[in-house]
């Protein structure tokens, strides 16, 4: 008797947390915006790019070079950091459908990552709401030399976990978190949260993680996109 064959399950599965896990996009627009009210600039659509997705060290700098140029670096990011850390500390969410993946991926063994441009402090304060026991890792913005767009965080995941990259499957919801993964040779699920983000080979778009279980990441993982 021949039994259909189903696709491999990933060798991981590889999450970014802002906006994916946790919707905490608006808590950085928030830190972000209170930063860079009290150097005297007002943030618009215009500054988008350089503050969604994007690690405290680049929209410091940002902040530095379009609003304050007399204004260290270091006390930016520090003002961005605190900021954003106690709006965090205050309000965890997760993204509908993200604890009910977990538990699937864990229920079939599948390795869970979260592998996020954010700081440790950042990651812990998130982790006492959602759980850290639902990952085998966590790669923060101090694990690599350079953070997202750039593959070093997914690369050094997929190390760790002693798997090639091109057996996992990463969730993203931003073009940054997109372009790092799929630079580092993951296959991808984006669940857009504020930019959105266009299909291509290898990227799966959703509009949530409800509409994702391992069945889909499998199938993702084999080629199915």
């Amino acid at each position: 008797m021949h039994t259909p064959s189903t696709p491999a399950r990933p060798a991981a599965v590889l999450f970014d947390m802002d906006g994916t896990l946790v919707d905490t996009e608006h808590l950085w627009w928030g830190a972000v915006s209170e930063v860079a009210d009290r150097l005297g600039y007002g943030l618009t659509d215009v500054d988008l790019p350089d503050v969604l997705g994007r690690p405290v060290a680049h929209t410091a700098r940002y902040l530095r070079r379009t609003a304050a140029p007399a204004v260290p670096e270091a006390e930016i990011a520090r003002d961005l950091d605190g900021a954003f850390a106690a709006r965090v500390a205050g309000d965890v969410r997760p993204r509908p459908g993200a604890l009910r993946l977990l538990a699937e991926l864990r229920d079939a063994a599948v390795p869970a990552a979260l592998v996020t441009a954010s700081p440790r402090r950042v990651v812990d304060l998130v982790l006492r709401t959602l759980g850290a026991h639902w990952f085998a890792l966590t790669v923060t913005a101090e694990d690599t030399a350079r953070t997202k767009p750039a593959p070093d965080p997914y690369l050094a995941a997929a190390a760790r976990l002693g798997v090639p990259p091109r057996d996992c499957v990463a969730v993203e919801d931003s073009p940054l978190g997109l372009s790092s993964a799929r630079a580092a040779g993951c296959h991808v699920v984006a669940v857009p949260s504020t930019v959105p983000i266009a299909g291509e080979p290898g990227v799966l778009v959703v509009g949530s993680l409800e509409e994702v279980d391992l069945a889909l990441l499998a199938s993702l993982a084999a080629g199915g996109a």
